[in-house]
């Protein structure tokens, strides 16, 4: 990779990256809008539902990003199969994601019953662990349509055909709003369930999101699942799609309870700074939907490459996409550091809640930089079916860096919420640095496709 022309990307495949990448951060926008509304809805009951429908949604996440990490293995296994022209690997690994996808909704669910005593267990604040545990309880009812619309996700982005995704979310959040209108304040005849209300009404959006999904995009899915091939059911190629899938899992897991665990500090910090921490989490989830798309781009078209044989295109795919992603969270980190009071009101009207995520959101500005970085890098690594080193990686970032610095700071030093922040923007440094250490290694040589079935390569 020393010769600097050829990590440079021709214009066609940068409209490509773009064309590829606009609409899926919209879709990833439009999933995290529905948590921002169930967010801002829920901070206007009080503090404490709002701390609770983070808490909630936070338990959600932790537990269910090890199955969307396992379905991400869809990734190499379709996008290179594309690339290579295989139609019949691309139907083994499409049905291979069905069956995942019904594996990982069972285990997921059952995670969710332990939500009472799990977060008993960490101490947090007594008006905010019951209407917690309702919202994760009445989440188990959207488990499977929320693992099917990943799968299906997957598949079509693989297929570059991304248009009925965005139908299908921005359907889905018509429906968040109505149903969260309607369920947590008791408006058209309903009772009014608060915290619980906005967890049945994201279920019943899912559920309508999946369902959308699979009728808009049946025309291109149906020749991936018909018809059936039986050695899509056989053990060894499903392990071996599992040795891709769980190590992005378990990366994901580790991140997500990097943060999981920085909320739970916050939490015995009180209910107030709990609140401003989830609106300063809120904001930089939201801007994150941005590389995260373009991370969805990158594993992709460094998938297609891949399978296609041209390694050459898949580093010029690469530097595209950490120039796009990279790049628009610079732009946004400038938005947090100048404007921190202005977007801490949207969230609530309570002044001390608005005054503590004022404060976390310009450091907020530094770490989203990393983020976007390290997120981009593994997914090109994943397009190239690269997860294992990642995960270790990823892990020693955050949990070897992150937490014990920002805890150190936060409780040793009395930084408080800042100084778990600015822990956490350490672990996000490390990670965008090793990572991208590791995408140079991967794509300095030729990279061979991923072969569930046993065959060569």
């Amino acid at each position: 990779m020393s010769d600097v022309a050829q990590l440079r990307p021709t214009a066609a495949e940068l409209r490509e990256m773009a064309r590829l990448a606009a609409p899926i951060v919209l879709v990833n926008v439009g999933m995290q809008a529905m948590g921002v509304v169930d967010s801002l809805m829920l901070g206007r009951v009080s503090a404490a539902a709002l701390a609770a429908g983070a808490l909630g949604n936070f338990y959600f996440f932790v537990t269910a990003v090890v199955g969307m990490g396992v379905l991400m293995a869809l990734d190499p296994v379709v996008a290179q199969a594309v690339g290579a022209q295989d139609d019949v690997g691309v139907a083994r690994g499409v049905q291979r994601g069905v069956a995942l996808t019904l594996l990982v909704s069972v285990a997921v669910a059952l995670t969710f019953l332990a939500a009472g005593p799990v977060l008993a267990l960490l101490r947090q604040p007594a008006d905010v662990v019951p209407g917690a545990v309702a919202y994760v309880h009445w989440s188990i009812a959207g488990l499977l349509p929320f693992f099917a619309f990943n799968t299906m996700r997957q598949v079509l982005q693989a297929f570059t055909r991304i248009r009925p995704i965005v139908l299908a979310v921005v359907v889905a959040n018509l429906v968040n709003v109505g149903a969260n209108w309607v369920l947590i304040f008791g408006h058209a005849g309903a009772p009014a369930l608060g915290v619980a209300g906005s967890a049945i009404a994201t279920a019943l959006a899912r559920w309508v999101m999946a369902l959308v999904l699979l009728a808009a995009a049946w025309p291109v899915l149906r020749p991936t699942l018909r018809p059936w091939h039986p050695e899509s059911w056989q053990w060894a190629p499903l392990r071996r799609m599992l040795g891709i899938g769980l190590p992005i899992g378990l990366q994901f897991f580790a991140e997500a309870n990097a943060f999981g665990l920085v909320t739970v500090m916050a939490g015995w910090m009180g209910t107030t700074t709990l609140a401003g921490h989830e609106i300063a989490l809120n904001l930089a989830s939201m801007t994150f939907m941005v590389p995260f798309g373009v991370s969805g781009a990158a594993a992709v078209m460094v998938g297609h490459a891949v399978g296609a044989g041209d390694v050459a295109e898949s580093r010029r795919d690469a530097v595209a996409a950490l120039a796009v992603g990279v790049g628009f969270m610079a732009l946004m980190a400038v938005v947090f550091a100048l404007a921190p009071r202005t977007l801490a009101a949207a969230y609530t009207t309570d002044p001390a809640t608005q005054a503590m995520a004022a404060t976390l959101i310009p450091i907020a500005a530094v770490f989203q930089v990393f983020d976007g970085t390290q997120v981009i890098s593994t997914a090109i690594l994943r397009g190239a079916g690269d997860t294992r080193v990642a995960m270790v990686l990823h892990a020693l970032s955050f949990w070897a860096v992150g937490i014990p610095l920002g805890a150190v700071a936060a409780f040793g030093f009395d930084g408080g919420a800042p100084g778990l922040w600015w822990g956490l923007t350490a672990g996000l440094a490390a990670a965008a640095v090793l990572q991208l250490a590791r995408v140079r290694w991967k794509l300095a040589g030729p990279v061979a496709r991923v072969h569930l079935d046993g065959a060569p390569g």
